[in-house]
């Protein structure tokens, strides 16, 4: 199945069960992982509004969710190598754990920066789970990277909270680019 966002054509790569059947999955892990904790988790805006929504529908253990805002695409279908700090935390997040929810991981020089900045507040500490991540193209190690939903290969993406030219985000599938 094809669909086209904006001026390009997408056709479908994860379908919408699919991608609820793994986020109940990861949510089970951290179920486990942080059983007696409280953790935060920072969802990075605005791609994860989707994918975090959907994941703290099932988590059983005490949390809180906030958010943050960060930019490297700018409307493009590839990172442009700058980081945009739109929204910053406003919790405290000193002596807590953390849990950073991204929609997608390629390059990881923004979730770097994001960790680095996190780990200046002092957290207890810091992970990150991902639905999204392109092994090919990472370019910097990512430690606290922990839970991820899926690997796929270095294509642009869109649906489910990912969007091209700020359009498909409300796609429930995962579609890439012909």
């Amino acid at each position: 199945m094809k669909t086209t966002v904006a001026d390009l054509e997408f056709e479908k790569l994860i379908d919408q069960s699919t991608i609820q059947q793994r986020i109940a999955e990861i949510a089970a892990h951290l179920n486990t992982d942080y059983a007696e904790r409280s953790p935060i988790f920072i969802g990075v805006l605005n791609g994860s509004f989707l994918f975090i929504a959907d994941l703290i529908k099932h988590i059983n253990v005490p949390c809180e969710v906030t958010f943050t805002k960060l930019a490297s695409y700018y409307g493009g279908t590839a990172t442009s190598g700058k980081i945009r700090e739109d929204i910053d935390l406003v919790v405290d997040i000193k002596d807590r754990d953390i849990i950073i929810v991204e929609d997608i991981i390629d390059s990881g020089n923004t979730l770097k920066y994001l960790v680095e900045k996190l780990y200046q507040r002092k957290p207890a500490s810091i992970r990150v789970c991902s639905l999204l991540l392109k092994p090919e193209a990472i370019e910097v190690s990512i430690e606290e990277l922990t839970y991820v939903g899926f690997h796929i290969k270095n294509e642009f993406v869109v649906g489910y909270g990912l969007d091209y030219k700020e359009q498909g985000r409300n796609l429930l599938d995962i579609y890439r680019k012909v």
